[in-house]
């Protein structure tokens, strides 16, 4: 789970059934599904490509939506800077022992996130770069004021401004960096559309086609939400949402 710090390490999924969650995004997106128990005997399960761990899940009654973890040097003292610049405090800093100490907060416009650094016996994961399929290729932020929440993110882990693209009625859509150069960029941000509830994190998980993908989202018991719509460099992408709730992006070719 090491990753390096100010760039999003792990996804969760909470989910009020994380069998029918698992069967469901493993059919999508190629993931298989493994069980961790954790030291209070608790259960976790982990989505995984090949032998590496992509991202996780935790049974929630009554709530389901996809998170982030952005990787930190401290935990402790990332909560008081956040709440310090107008984010706030949801779970207090927690250690789970051999694996990581993390807090849920968000930013000051309501998106949530969890920081986290990970235990130093933790070895870092030799992941596939995207796009390659089953990888998370793009995080895409919907809040309310763009440039507060960019300046956030800036200041508080250094992402920084690739370049704007105006979308019309839509507004303009700024491409961030998270420290790694990326000629694209990590993701991007943009004002929130009208139908979205409230600001969050979108997270675009690549599939081999677009196509393919939409039917198997569909015959899964999930919907299409928006799209297929082509996006700059070639690629296609849809918004969907699983059977459980919980809203997802994909990416990928439209062959």
């Amino acid at each position: 789970m090491f990753t390096p710090r100010g760039k999003f390490g792990w996804y969760e999924l909470m989910t009020s059934d994380t069998k029918a969650a698992g069967k469901f995004y493993s059919d999508v997106v190629g993931w298989t599904t493994s069980e961790i128990t954790g030291p209070d005997g608790s259960q976790y399960t982990t989505f995984n490509l090949g032998d590496t761990g992509m991202a996780g899940m935790l049974q929630m009654s009554g709530h389901s939506a996809w998170i982030g973890y952005i990787a930190v040097d401290d935990v402790d003292a990332h909560i008081e800077k956040i709440v310090e610049a107008g984010g706030k405090l949801w779970r207090p800093a927690t250690d789970v022992p051999g694996m990581l100490r993390f807090a849920v907060l968000s930013d000051p416009q309501g998106a949530a996130i969890v920081v986290f650094t990970p235990h130093p016996s933790v070895p870092a994961p030799e992941r596939p770069a995207p796009p390659a399929t089953g990888t998370i290729a793009w995080h895409e932020l919907y809040t309310t004021d763009m440039e507060g929440a960019f300046a956030f993110y800036n200041k508080l882990f250094g992402w920084t401004k690739v370049s704007d693209m105006e979308m019309g009625p839509m507004g303009t859509y700024r491409i961030f960096d998270e420290g790694d150069h990326k000629t694209m960029g990590d993701g991007g941000m943009m004002m929130k559309a009208p139908q979205i509830p409230v600001c969050s994190w979108a997270f675009y998980f690549s599939v081999d086609s677009i196509k393919a993908a939409i039917e198997r989202v569909k015959a899964g018991g999930g919907t299409i939400v928006n799209g297929p719509m082509q996006v700059p460099g070639g690629g296609w992408i849809i918004q969907g949402q699983d059977p459980l709730g919980a809203m997802f992006s994909l990416v990928g070719g439209n062959e």
